[in-house]
């Protein structure tokens, strides 16, 4: 079946028409997706579509998830209608992307995400240059406003579990590409020759480890066999949207998991090259140190506990971040001085490969240099740096330090005991530290005289 689907894949030539595809309708009595678990904004949408008279689907990872049992966080819908078209239909809409134009329809924070059915390529057609997609000399597509049928746009999408249609007229499913049967055997497939759906976004290579570890899914051998020698072309994305695929890889629930496949395929020297670097030469700190705070992070997500990239950003960063430091200080910059001109280097470097917002390095900096002010507890400090906004990222980080192996002279469970303790009792802590309770004498400016007497 999936030689029949080839002919609509770019590079292909040959026309094909829709009636020649093996169209798998799956009735309502032979799944169990139901409209009661359907967001009510997205049936909105498809039953007013439907009433203008248009076809429109829940297409993608909402109908994969329904079919697994899970609670999609998006709806996605697929229909024949232009942009143009829905946009005019919903008057809280608005119309964005360049690569391929989609509606968004706004209800409060929800957001259901429209699509116009994509279609073939067609590089020699001149007379509607709209209708023509445009390509990098890597393969890459750099515009997709094509737009076609169902069938097409079923062949167009990345991989089989995504092309599934859910009909709101009859309740049935629409199945092109073979997608119910991978979801049944668990299998991750992409849809079309490999290297040439990855060459034309290589963040089909990302996409096929997130979805891997977060369905259960295994990889299948096809799907899998390029993504090693192709991971380079990653460096051709955008760093902006590098950094929102990081987001979803590290900050998912399924970071761990995503970690360790990235590095098995090749893919982290892509989003984090410094990183790999470091983690080739000190491996036995390295890869503990980031584990246990991306296991860490995972906890918290499913706790619904807050995350912030600033702090597994730190994390990753930390290494390169060392070597980078003692450079510094080895041509005669002091601590401190010698710290924020390594920072700073480490970012400009990892914001060639995925952008930093100021938002999230700032604090990534502040938890940084907390890591040199921790250790100095003397007079006031340890009570000053106790109520510093970066205290609690900081101690974390503290502490994934010396799990991980680091040496630091309990300076964790010290910390620890700190917080916990009473006032007399944190005297005692500062005196076992080493450190005075008592603030020491400032020293005053000695007088200076207006009118000194004149030497004779």
């Amino acid at each position: 079946m999936i030689k029949k689907l080839l002919g609509l894949l770019p590079g292909n030539k040959k026309q094909k028409k829709t009636e020649q595809f093996d169209l798998n309708i799956i009735p309502r009595a032979e799944h169990n997706v139901s409209r009661n678990d359907i967001s009510d904004q997205a049936l909105k949408v498809l039953y007013r579509l439907n009433k203008a008279g248009f076809d429109a689907y829940l297409v993608g990872g909402g109908v994969r998830d329904l079919l697994l049992g899970k609670h999609p966080k998006d709806f996605d819908i697929a229909t024949n209608a232009s942009p143009e078209e829905v946009h005019r239909l919903f008057r809280n809409s608005r119309l964005i992307g360049r690569r391929f134009r989609l509606v968004h329809v706004l209800y409060g924070r929800e957001i259901i995400e429209v699509a116009t059915f994509r279609g073939q390529h067609d590089d020699n057609a001149e007379e509607d240059q709209s209708k023509v997609s445009a390509s990098s000399e890597h393969g890459m597509l750099l515009r997709d406003n094509v737009y076609g049928t169902q069938a097409e746009d079923a062949i167009r999408r990345d991989f089989t579990v995504n092309a599934l249609y859910y009909c709101i007229k009859d309740f049935s499913i629409y199945d092109y590409a073979g997608g119910l049967d991978d979801i049944h055997n668990r299998t991750l497939q992409i849809i079309g020759d490999p290297e040439t759906r990855y060459r034309e976004d290589p963040v089909r290579m990302l996409r096929a480890i997130r979805f891997a570890t977060k369905l259960e899914f295994s990889i299948a051998e096809n799907t899998a066999r390029p993504i090693r020698e192709l991971a380079p072309l990653l460096t051709h994305i955008p760093a902006a949207r590098l950094f929102e695929e990081v987001l979803k890889l590290f900050m998912s629930g399924h970071g761990l998991d995503n970690f360790r496949m990235l590095r098995e395929y090749g893919l982290l020297e892509a989003l984090f090259p410094e990183t790999e670097k470091a983690l080739q030469k000190n491996p036995a700190f390295g890869i503990p140190f980031i584990e246990e705070a991306l296991n860490n992070t995972d906890q918290r997500i499913r706790q619904d506990k807050p995350v912030t990239p600033a702090f597994l950003y730190a994390v990753f960063l930390w290494l390169p971040l060392q070597t980078e430091w003692s450079k510094m200080k080895a041509q005669g910059n002091s601590e401190f001085p010698a710290l924020h001109l390594a920072a700073q280097h480490i970012i400009n470097k990892q914001s060639a490969a995925t952008s930093i917002p100021k938002r999230f390095g700032i604090p990534m900096k502040e938890i940084w240099e907390m890591q040199v002010r921790l250790p100095k507890r003397q007079g006031r400090r340890a009570e000053q740096l106790i109520t510093h906004p970066r205290f609690r990222a900081a101690y974390d980080f503290l502490c994934l330090r010396e799990s991980a192996g680091e040496s630091l002279q309990g300076l964790g469970e010290w910390w620890t005991q700190y917080q916990k303790a009473d006032e007399h009792q944190r005297k005692a802590l500062l005196k076992d530290a080493g450190g005075s309770t008592k603030r020491p004498p400032r020293k005053r400016p000695s007088a200076v005289k207006k009118n000194p007497p004149k030497q004779r």
